[in-house]
């Protein structure tokens, strides 16, 4: 009985032991705070124990602001602010033809080679044999030449072949209630979308207000930088979806010109490959329904001044499209040789309105006869 009462009395002991604590409840780790990748963090101040302090990105409404618009300068005079541009590059036909006539002696020889250096600046053979021709009855008549007497007549005969008294004036302004419009053309890689660019740029610092067409559907990135142009100035973009029809957009453009009141409509196109006769047909298809809104004012056919008589075909390709009323030569300040500007005028009967200077914004001037030929013949 006393063994039986001992192990009763110490089972009830575990049996009514206090029971301890539980243990406490395990806590989530805390969520790790993911920084925003799209604006680094910036390092701020040293604290006082030697660390920096991380300065906060900016507020999303800030990510998106709007780029600042900016105020482009007047397109007046800007063909003499590049003449020394335009002169580096065009000295070696002028100073050639001025060294040659400058000889004591102008035999057979000497003519060759002033018809060569001529047709060898794209002048254009017609054109050269013309200018031949009266510079050989001229220096006759003279007799003895001075350097200056050279310049002149040098000058005069250029001149001449450019043709000064052809109407330059591009016509930007409204009329009729309607902004005027403008129908830019060209080959691929002539510098066309760019040419709009700068040439919307040049309005808008003339006072104009602008509005853009990018009727370029076939390839993207000519729209996306015709939208930079025109956000850089605040000229107005309307664009289609990719690969749609560009005579909508070209339409779309228009009617958005008329009830903005705008002053001028720019139109940019696909780059034509002048063999394409169906791509041809779809340009005239683009003028045709511009003008169940509008009259098209002018179209611009944009030239790069590298191609030399390439460019001689393309032009004569495009003419027979749309009725060109304007040349724009680009790159006019590298290697291109000036007499293109010659032999497009003659074989064209169309001036050149616009040339492309460099590669800045602000490089696109209205083309001026006697500034280019001073730059052709140096000071």
């Amino acid at each position: 009985m006393v063994v039986v009462i001992a192990v009763l009395a110490v089972g009830g002991l575990f049996l009514f032991r206090p029971r301890g604590k539980g243990l406490p409840p395990v806590e989530a780790p805390p969520e790790p705070q993911i920084p925003d990748l799209r604006v680094p963090p910036q390092e701020g101040p040293v604290d006082r124990e030697g660390g920096t302090t991380t300065t906060l990105p900016p507020p999303e409404e800030e990510l998106l602001k709007a780029p600042e618009i900016e105020v482009p300068p007047p397109s007046a005079g800007r063909m003499v602010r590049l003449r020394t541009r335009l002169s580096r590059s065009q000295n070696v036909l002028g100073r050639g033809l001025l060294e040659l006539l400058s000889r004591d002696r102008l035999d057979d020889d000497v003519w060759d080679e002033i018809e060569e250096t001529l047709i060898t600046a794209d002048v254009g053979v017609a054109p050269t044999r013309a200018m031949v021709e009266e510079l050989r009855t001229k220096v006759k008549v003279l007799g003895t030449r001075t350097p200056d007497e050279v310049r002149g007549l040098l000058k005069e005969e250029l001149l001449k072949q450019i043709s000064p008294d052809l109407d330059r004036t591009l016509r930007t302004s409204s009329h009729a209630g309607r902004p005027a419009v403008l129908l830019v053309v060209g080959v691929n890689g002539t510098g066309k979308t760019t040419t709009t660019g700068k040439l919307a740029r040049a309005l808008v610092g003339d006072g104009n207000k602008v509005v853009l067409g990018a009727a370029d559907t076939f390839r993207a990135a000519a729209t996306d930088q015709l939208q930079t142009w025109g956000d850089r100035v605040g000229a107005a973009v309307v664009r289609g979806p990719e690969g749609g029809d560009p005579a909508s957009v070209a339409f779309d453009a228009v009617a958005r010109g008329i009830e903005e009141s705008a002053d001028t409509v720019i139109i940019d196109t696909a780059g034509r490959l002048h063999t394409k006769t169906g791509l041809m047909d779809e340009l005239g298809k683009v003028k045709r329904v511009i003008e169940k809104k509008a009259v098209v004012d002018e179209v611009l056919l944009v030239l790069d001044a590298t191609t030399g008589q390439n460019g001689m075909r393309q032009a004569q390709v495009f003419a027979e499209a749309v009725n060109i009323t304007g040349i724009a030569l680009t790159k006019l300040d590298g290697t291109a040789k000036g007499g293109i500007v010659i032999s497009v005028q003659r074989e064209l009967g169309v001036p050149v309105k616009l040339v492309g200077l460099g590669e800045g914004p602000d490089d696109l001037a209205p083309f001026d006869p006697e500034v280019f030929v001073d730059a052709l013949l140096g000071d």
